[in-house]
């Protein structure tokens, strides 16, 4: 199981020795720093250190983990940790993967680092993680997906998935044999980690496989099995494009 590296950053030495004290019982983070401010953070990161996924406060003195987080523009996976519920909405439009409401156990910490997990083997697979396996499986290897879903970590061919779709924090994937997986992911997540030439968002809750399209109206695309999806008015204009493509 590859590690993810991770760094805390809460101005409460209570909270970091938490965060430090969870981490350390979930086999697959990587702790690299702790921190009490954001400035500290932001200097470390500067004098060229990196990580992968950051657990972080919102509300500190001098720089909010808020401020933080969007000042670092193309950021590491991040996941909020805050006694205040009211930053949630401005967490998530940061592409925060998650958001922990203080206090929370340790059930609620592991859920939510095996979220980053999923996320992490979907990037990897999508960045080239595969080319770690031998030679003579690759080729396959590249034509699929990795999914968590029932327990277990699957590989799902893309030409089998017809189409994606929300389910809150979750994305339901149904295949050509009728199927359906559930995994725990945001559908932006997951767009991130799907072939662009393969796959094309049609709606805020749903993505298609342009291999599984049989036709399309006004406000509909048609799928393999007879289903169809909408088209969302913000998605009207690029679906017009890639169908003149090809077409």
């Amino acid at each position: 199981m590859s590690s993810i590296s991770c760094i805390v950053i809460d101005d409460e030495p209570l909270a970091v020795r938490q965060m430090e004290s969870y981490i350390s019982r979930v086999p697959f983070l990587n702790r690299l720093a702790s921190f009490d401010s954001a400035l500290e953070a932001r200097q470390w990161l500067q004098e060229g250190n990196s990580t992968e996924l950051i657990f972080v406060d919102i509300n500190m003195p001098e720089l909010s983990g808020i401020d933080f987080v969007r000042e670092l523009g193309n950021h590491p996976m991040v996941i909020f940790t805050t006694a205040y519920s009211e930053y949630a909405v401005e967490g998530f439009k940061l592409d925060a993967i998650d958001y922990l409401l203080k206090p929370f156990s340790f059930d609620i910490f592991e859920r939510s680092a095996r979220k980053a997990q999923s996320i992490m083997e979907l990037l990897r697979l999508r960045d080239g993680g595969v080319q770690q396996l031998p030679e003579s499986e690759q080729s396959t290897e590249r034509e699929c997906i990795s999914i968590r879903a029932d327990h277990k970590t699957s590989l799902v061919r893309y030409a089998n998935i017809i189409y994606l779709e929300s389910a809150g924090e979750y994305v339901r994937l149904h295949l050509v044999d009728g199927t359906k997986l559930v995994t725990f992911f945001r559908l932006k997540n997951m767009e991130s980690a799907l072939p662009s030439d393969k796959f094309v968002r049609v709606h805020r809750s749903f993505i298609v496989n342009i291999d599984h399209i049989t036709g399309y109206t006004k406000g509909r695309v048609f799928m393999t099995g007879d289903d169809y999806v909408p088209i969302g008015e913000n998605y009207r204009e690029s679906f017009a494009a890639i169908v003149d493509k090809i077409g």
